[in-house]
């Protein structure tokens, strides 16, 4: 992390300066963003936004506080990357359980009364990501995120005990959606308060009147099948209490152990069986004590002594998506600027087994939130903001087919092998397709479409790892100018840059001239959208990758572009040329053609939009023009 640019400061370097005025109390008559829930949706967009001082946000939550305990826990590998860009991932690590093993019991060959271990796998594929998955209640998760947005130079703190209750767009004026809230708390019960906003962002969850505002509905079906869920301080024999278990008893349903942090709770997700008409309202509802007997069923021979049981919640499987996330289309379908959007759970609702609830609707808010503040910085175009529904949706929706299936295999008996007519999953089976399906589990399946935000795959040849359309997959690369290992992707915060990763060739002049060209060409890209009296990074932040060993690159040979002067004292930055790792070699790993190098074009968000030939000058500027306002 970099700090000092503009004058020493004393002090927690991760607190900015504040804004004047912040933080600022009460609620306004007009803000820029209005965001309507603080779930992880929410709070990733919030945090995101916070990031770009000169952005009025607001966020309102009709609960009283904070989130305490309870509800989602698992954190995918791409979204700790995610966090990462927050500087938050080492703190999230430091707290989190991490899901290193996975286990999977099934009945016992000889006693199908008892339970037995038949398998045991490593639960995320070597080299998928550099971060591991990991467990952490949901509370925590958003207790990250609001820090973040505290030590932001607006200091936003969400507005508690508001509910919103009406949106209208009426085209009007610079906010032209009025939004009606209703206070919530005892002392105000029912009072109202409107607030006009230029963009609105439901995060207000599966009975989100933001998305019943705009006309949405979540359509899909229930599973018909029931689960209880318990986090639990517990004595037990069982010996994978500790790993990720996956059990399927003979006739007493299934069972998924998810281990907490802390070193002592647990998580049970514990099957209680088909839904029907006559059941559903007694299945709403049962007990502790019985999702308690029922686990203890399951674990038999082993033994479950529940000592304390901190959250629990009893809920029907199911899985829904709306057919857009935005007002782009009126009620009559004409084409419109979108001004209202929805994420999360207001626009696609999971199982719990899969673990993408959470994580599907934070990479919501992180795609949107950087996308905000282009438009609303006067970089881009109202259009871009058209990209984040026809980006989300469909990864919604191939989400859900993976979480069908998955909570179908979790859901199933077992095959009885006496007994092959009566169907079921064969445990083997289970764990091949856990196995299979891990890019969907680590959160690292998402492949946007060739469009505005994702080019062509014309030069995939040149850096066949960073596959266009996927997040850009980190790899050790050591620092020229203070010999330093890092990884190349966390040189990327989250502040709405997009980054320009250049891969020297062999001889390192089309690097030199790819330099020279972006500071001093006036066809230059990067000249065309920094805005004037900025620092040249402020809106492509480029960094280069050399192939020779980082003692024998000499810091003065380096174009003046990757040593640029920045902010008040036109202070230099060193941080921006890095060397291959010999014990790694990214130009290996990731498949970078060593003689030709390659451009790696990187979104805000942490995706692959391009890779180009260095001295594909005009394909740059051709790909940045309708996303960008050229100066």
């Amino acid at each position: 992390m970099q700090f000092h640019l503009n004058g020493f400061r004393a002090g927690d370097p991760m607190i900015e300066p504040a804004a004047e005025g912040a933080p600022r109390i009460g609620m306004p008559d007009a803000v820029d963003v209005l965001i309507v829930g603080s779930g992880p949706a929410g709070l990733v967009l919030a945090a995101q936004l916070s990031q770009f001082p000169t952005i009025r946000t607001r966020i309102v939550e009709r609960r009283s506080g904070p989130l305490r305990m309870g509800q989602a826990d698992g954190v995918a590998c791409r979204t700790v990357e995610m966090f990462n860009a927050f500087g938050l991932s080492d703190r999230l690590l430091r707290e989190a359980y991490w899901v290193n093993e996975t286990v999977f019991w099934r009945p016992d060959a000889h006693d199908r009364d008892a339970i037995s271990r038949t398998g045991r796998v490593q639960d995320t594929e070597t080299g998928l990501s550099e971060f591991p998955h990991v467990i952490v209640n949901q509370a925590r998760v958003q207790d990250y995120l609001l820090d973040v947005m505290r030590r932001s130079a607006e200091r936003i703190e969400p507005d508690y005990d508001l509910e919103a209750i009406d949106i209208q767009r009426d085209e009007t004026g610079e906010f032209p959606v009025r939004v009606t809230l209703r206070r919530t708390d005892a002392s105000r019960l029912g009072e109202q308060v409107t607030v006009r906003a230029r963009y609105v962002v439901g995060c207000d969850g599966a009975r989100s009147a933001v998305r019943t505002a705009i006309g949405q509905t979540l359509r899909g079906d229930a599973a018909n099948h029931a689960w209880g869920v318990m986090d639990a301080l517990a004595v037990t024999d069982f010996p994978d209490i500790r790993l990720k278990a996956a059990i399927q008893s003979a006739s007493k349903g299934n069972l998924l152990i998810i281990p907490r942090e802390g070193g002592y709770l647990v998580r049970f997700y514990v099957d209680l069986g088909e839904v029907t008409p006559e059941n559903r309202d007694g299945i709403k509802q049962i007990s502790v004590d019985r999702i308690i007997e029922t686990a203890q069923h399951i674990l038999h021979p082993y033994s479950l002594d529940v000592k304390e049981v901190a959250w629990f919640s009893v809920y029907e499987v199911g899985q829904r998506l709306t057919d857009r996330f935005d007002d782009a289309l009126t009620a009559d379908g004409t084409a419109r600027e979108p001004r209202v959007f929805i994420a999360g759970d207001a626009c696609h609702t999971h199982s719990a087994k899969a673990g993408q609830g959470m994580n599907v609707s934070m990479q919501d808010g992180f795609n949107l939130g950087w996308k905000l503040g282009a438009v609303l910085q006067g970089q881009s175009d109202a259009g871009l903001l058209r990209t984040y529904s026809d980006e989300r949706q469909p990864i919604a929706k191939a989400l859900i087919d993976f979480d069908k299936e998955w909570s179908a295999m979790m859901a199933a008996p077992p095959k009885d092998p006496n007994r092959p007519e009566a169907g079921g999953v064969d445990p083997a089976e289970l764990q091949a397709y856990f196995v299979r399906a891990g890019r969907y589990t680590a959160g690292l399946a998402t492949h946007y479409r060739q469009g505005v935000l994702t080019g062509a795959a014309t030069h995939q040849a040149l850096a066949g790892g960073f596959v266009i359309g996927t997040r850009f997959h980190s790899s050790p690369v050591v620092r020229i100018a203070d010999a330093k290992p890092v990884h190349l992707g966390h040189a990327a915060r989250a502040d709405g840059r997009w980054r320009l990763y250049a891969f020297s060739d062999a001889k390192r002049s089309a690097l030199q001239a790819l330099c020279a060209h972006l500071a001093t060409s006036p066809d230059s890209v990067l000249r065309r959208i920094t805005p004037e009296n900025a620092d040249l990074d402020s809106v492509l932040d480029l960094r280069a990758v050399l192939q020779e060993p980082h003692r024998d690159v000499r810091l003065e040979d380096l174009p003046a572009l990757l040593l640029p002067r920045k902010g008040r004292y036109g202070l230099i930055d060193y941080e921006k040329a890095f060397t291959n790792d010999a014990a790694t070699d990214i130009f290996g790993e990731r498949a970078v053609d060593r003689e030709r190098g390659a451009l790696v074009v990187v979104r805000p968000d942490q995706y692959v939009a391009h890779v180009l030939p260095l001295d594909a000058y005009d394909e740059l500027a051709a790909f940045f023009r309708p996303i960008f306002r050229m100066h």
